[in-house]
């Protein structure tokens, strides 16, 4: 694996190999001898897994041979030392893990995947529903050979288990369609509850919502999974679909409408508004804190204006009273003076950032959440990858790990495992069933 020097400080931004926390080092970290086998692509599982391989998990990563996993092929993207193409969706979800090259299409590939088994804790998976089945590769599969192994599928609909009646949880209609994040937004109706019922949806507005989302969902399955298994020796099936996790991300779509809420305008400000460099999102909800927005602008007469005795005058005179109120006390100031002034004040606010006020931002930079790795094709600036969000005080955080090439680990991995050698691994390789 890669490990590189210390952060530059032009970047808000741990650089490979850097370590955060030192102090912590000799706890280890909370997975350390757990170990995960994971069939995965694009970025769902992914995300899980990089999360749990920054906890401490060893993370092996099973791909195509000659291609690897379909995220390689997102866009933008980078060449890897061999030339091929890396995509960003493959870069940011894979640090810290080992790549083993296996055709999981050929009956040997198969065996193989599933002689690993018994070394890892974890098997887990985030094919179309059905795809490991077809391949004798599935949770029923396998569940009596390797009665300890937790088995993890992340889907977009879920794989269903059991009867669906006296024990496990039903199919769904939608077992064999396809996913991406955008689908499964759109299923979970915050898209119309954000855009309304006559405007066509904004898709997508915030990155992949439905893949990490379901990820996380994951990674808490894994977790309370080997806790059980601790207990009691057994193993399970946890089965996620991203669909179920975006339902309850959006939780205020059905719980809202159940309470009598018809309207897509609620009686709260939740508004950008413009200072010189950009705009200050505030979010008002209650009336004392619009009250003091007032004080701050200028206008302390919205405390004794009828129309403005509860929130239900809000919305009416947004645009024709407040925003003017609020744009002309910003005039003068940037988005984050604006911002200080406003929490000052007790009043909920933040600029909206773009890339660059994210990447130079001290939060940033105290929490470590931008790691940059060198790339790998000659351009000078690296590659930026959201840190870990999971902070615990006895557990250093790093060093941080590239992500692997294609098969990279194989041979490594194979003859660690299952003893193969030099022979029978040449003799795989020719035949296509493994890369590396």
């Amino acid at each position: 694996m890669c490990e590189v020097g210390s952060a530059r400080a032009t970047l808000a931004a741990m650089r490979l190999g850097d370590i955060a926390n030192a102090a912590a080092l000799d706890n280890g970290k909370p997975l350390d001898g757990v170990r995960i086998l994971a069939a995965e692509q694009m970025q769902a599982l992914p995300f899980a897994t990089q999360l749990l391989a920054r906890l401490g998990a060893d993370v092996v990563k099973v791909e195509h041979p000659v291609h690897g996993e379909s995220g390689r092929g997102s866009s933008p993207a980078m060449t890897d030392p061999a030339g091929r193409s890396v995509g960003a969706t493959y870069l940011r979800n894979n640090l810290g893990k080992r790549s083993v090259g296996i055709d999981l299409k050929t009956p040997e590939g198969q065996d193989l995947f599933c002689a690993l088994i018994p070394q890892f804790d974890v098997v887990a998976e985030n094919f179309k529903a059905g795809t490991m089945q077809r391949m004798g590769l599935g949770y029923d599969d396998l569940a009596d050979r390797f009665p300890e192994m937790i088995y993890v599928s992340l889907t977009g609909f879920g794989n269903g288990w059991g009867d669906g009646e006296t024990h496990g949880w039903a199919a769904t209609p939608y077992r064999s369609w396809p996913a991406y994040a955008s689908v499964v937004e759109a299923m979970s109706g915050i898209y119309e509850y954000k855009s309304g019922p006559d405007a066509p949806p904004v898709t997508i507005p915030v990155g992949a919502l439905g893949d990490i989302s379901s990820a996380l969902f994951a990674a808490v399955g894994i977790l309370a999974a080997l806790r059980h298994r601790d207990r009691t020796g057994k193993g399970q099936y946890v089965d996620i679909a991203m669909l179920d996790a975006v339902i309850a991300m959006t939780d205020v779509v059905t719980n809202f409408w159940s309470l009598g809420v018809r309207s897509h305008e609620l009686e709260v400000i939740c508004e950008g508004f413009k200072a010189t460099d950009g705009y200050v999102v505030c979010q008002i909800v209650r009336e004392p804190q619009f009250f003091a927005l007032g004080d701050v602008v200028g206008r302390p007469d919205w405390r004794t204006d009828e129309r403005f005795a509860t929130r239900a005058g809000w919305r009416p005179h947004l645009e024709a009273e407040i925003r003017p109120a609020v744009e002309a006390w910003m005039a003068d100031k940037t988005k984050l003076e604006a911002a200080m002034a406003l929490t000052e004040a007790g009043i909920v606010a933040g600029p909206s950032n773009s890339a660059p006020d994210v990447i130079a931002d001290p939060h940033v930079a105290a929490r470590n959440m931008l790691v940059e790795m060198p790339r790998s094709d000659g351009v000078e600036e690296p590659v930026l990858i959201p840190g870990n969000p999971v902070k615990l005080s006895a557990m250093a955080e790093g060093p941080e790990t590239r992500v692997p090439w294609v098969g990279e680990h194989t041979d490594e991995v194979l003859a660690a495992e299952l003893g193969l050698d030099a022979g029978a691994l040449g003799d795989l390789r020719a035949r296509g069933v493994i890369g590396g």
